[in-house]
């Protein structure tokens, strides 16, 4: 492997015997793993198995009946996605969640409101501080832009752009919020073979070069063995392989829950 300019660090992130049910149904039970500083930490599983249950309760959408979310050493008592968002955590979704009709450069100042603390009058007055802000805002998304090699479509309707072009686009939002830990919820499903081609290396680049922690939901096992540093594996709301691509892979369980004999 090559020389990282981020060296994985210790715990970032830290899950801790979280169990969710809705109704009678356990969706995840007692469920543990952590996530190192700056490492690739992929979720995998089958249909069903409580990935994206898990992202959401990392990043506050839901409440876990059972356990804890600790993050940079601190136990996150009331999680809430804004207040996950303050901290650090960044989400991205399975489906696009993108206002079609605004350009590439506006969606992506959308994940600049958190750095905004002008208010309402401020900014319809354009009163100084206001100004600064937005100077501040737009010069960082031009540098995302310019980062995700897409300047020559930053002022197209995102509606008009092909599926692929769309998902950088929301990348770039998450980035556009400064976070330190971003979530990837299946960044690549619907893509074809190129286009998860290309998203593979961004997300390598935003690792490599940014230094961001990433954890990542995705059902191409030739993707998750690729980039991940680690891998979690879930069924069921269970965990039953953690450890390095490898090791997942020739973990038995995880074989006959997911990989198939054939892997």
């Amino acid at each position: 492997m090559t020389e990282r300019n981020f060296p994985i660090g210790g715990p970032v992130l830290e899950v801790k015997n979280i169990s969710l049910s809705f109704g009678g149904v356990k969706a995840i039970t007692d469920t543990s793993f952590n996530v190192l500083e700056h490492e690739i930490r992929a979720i995998i599983g089958p249909n069903g198995a409580g990935k994206s249950s898990m992202l959401n309760c990392i990043n506050g959408i839901y409440k876990p009946q059972v356990g804890s979310v600790t993050y940079k050493g601190e136990e996150i008592q009331k999680v809430t996605p804004n207040i996950m968002a303050q901290k650090g955590i960044s989400r991205t979704f399975q489906n696009l969640a993108l206002f079609k009709r605004m350009s590439v450069l506006d969606n992506i100042l959308v994940g600049r409101k958190l750095h905004t603390t002008s208010n309402f009058m401020e900014v319809a007055l354009q009163l100084p501080k206001a100004k600064r802000e937005e100077k501040v805002n737009r010069d960082r998304c031009e540098e995302i832009v310019e980062f995700l090699e897409i300047e020559d479509i930053k002022n197209t309707p995102v509606g008009k752009l092909p599926y692929g072009l769309q998902k950088k686009v929301e990348l770039g939002r998450a980035l556009a919020t400064d976070a330190n830990l971003i979530l990837l919820d299946e960044p690549m499903a619907g893509m074809n073979v190129e286009e998860k081609r290309e998203m593979c290396r961004f997300i390598l680049k935003v690792n490599d070069e940014i230094g961001t922690t990433m954890v990542l939901i995705e059902h191409d096992m030739g993707v998750v063995m690729d980039i991940s540093d680690r891998v979690v594996v879930l069924d069921y709301g269970k965990v039953i392989g953690d450890g390095t691509p490898d090791e997942v892979r020739s973990n038995q369980r995880v074989i006959d829950a997911y990989l198939g004999v054939e892997h």
